[in-house]
């Protein structure tokens, strides 16, 4: 079995992860900007995280036999402060580089002004660059959030068939799907979806242009989850094509839009700038 997950916070995550993923089958994943945690207070700040995601994560992912792209992006909820903003400006000097697949994570978190503001703008990005966009659906007041996002989606430079619209569920797939976009599902425990009410959509809505995602990161969450849902899917009557179709060929699909997917992984060096990764060996 082959998986790609297409949203997950690696940085967040240990070696162990990368291994037990690959165990699982992962061989692909797209790690798109998102916070911290706790409030960036500088521009800085996301010019070196930024570059780690081009740099220093790939390696890592690379020494577990996994092709590592990442989605740039300011992301909605540090949108709305003006220490952060000035990142829409250092943008564009990263969106030409190879290993940039999407402008990500855009969308709402609070749907405010500053956070239209950056939708907008990040669109017109996504547009200009060629790349599609991984939107960020609000986890609050759902279903007006997707119309909300959609709303601008529409009045932009970028076709709705080029943008992912995540963090779906029972409430907003319909209308996603009606809209041509793409679906993304995160599983997670206790929040966003779980593995039976993934298969339960699927069955009602078919694997058409769906992606499943593990959206791991600094939380209590589970990057072994795109595993657990094709297992799932298997369990329930799906058949291996269909799982190989949202768990692999999809987000390939969407991806590939950027023209800038590369699923071989190629040996490393032994060390990035210096750090092999390993501690207390040779």
């Amino acid at each position: 079995m082959r998986i790609f997950d297409p949203h997950i916070h690696m940085t967040s995550r240990t070696t162990d992860d990368y291994e037990a993923m690959h165990a699982a089958g992962v061989r692909a994943v797209v790690e798109p900007a998102f916070w911290l945690g706790q409030p960036r207070t500088s521009p800085n700040s996301f010019v070196d995280y930024f570059d780690s995601l081009l740099g220093w994560e790939p390696f890592r992912a690379a020494q577990y036999g996994i092709a590592h792209h990442c989605a740039l992006a300011l992301n909605p909820k540090e949108a709305n402060d003006p220490r952060c903003t000035p990142v829409l400006d250092l943008l564009p000097r990263y969106l030409l580089k190879d290993r940039v697949v999407a402008v990500g994570e855009i969308g709402y978190d609070s749907m405010t002004p500053a956070e239209d503001h950056a939708l907008e703008h990040q669109l017109q990005l996504a547009a200009d660059h060629g790349l599609p966009a991984l939107v960020h659906t609000p986890h609050r007041d759902k279903l007006a959030g997707l119309r909300r996002t959609l709303d601008v989606v529409r009045a932009s430079a970028l076709p709705v068939e080029r943008v992912l619209l995540d963090h779906l569920n029972e409430t907003t797939v319909e209308e996603a799907r009606d809209s041509g976009a793409w679906l993304g599902f995160s599983v997670y425990p206790d929040t966003k979806m779980d593995e039976e009410r993934m298969v339960a959509v699927l069955k009602k809505f078919g694997p058409e242009k769906v992606l499943v995602n593990s959206a791991a990161d600094w939380g209590r969450s589970d990057p072994l989850k795109t595993r657990k849902v094709a297992d799932a899917l298997l369990d329930a009557g799906f058949d291996e094509d269909d799982v190989d179709l949202v768990l692999w060929r999809n987000p390939v699909a969407f991806y590939g839009l950027s023209g800038r997917l590369d699923l071989d992984v190629t040996a490393t060096d032994a060390t990035h700038e210096g750090n092999s990764i390993l501690r207390g060996g040779e």
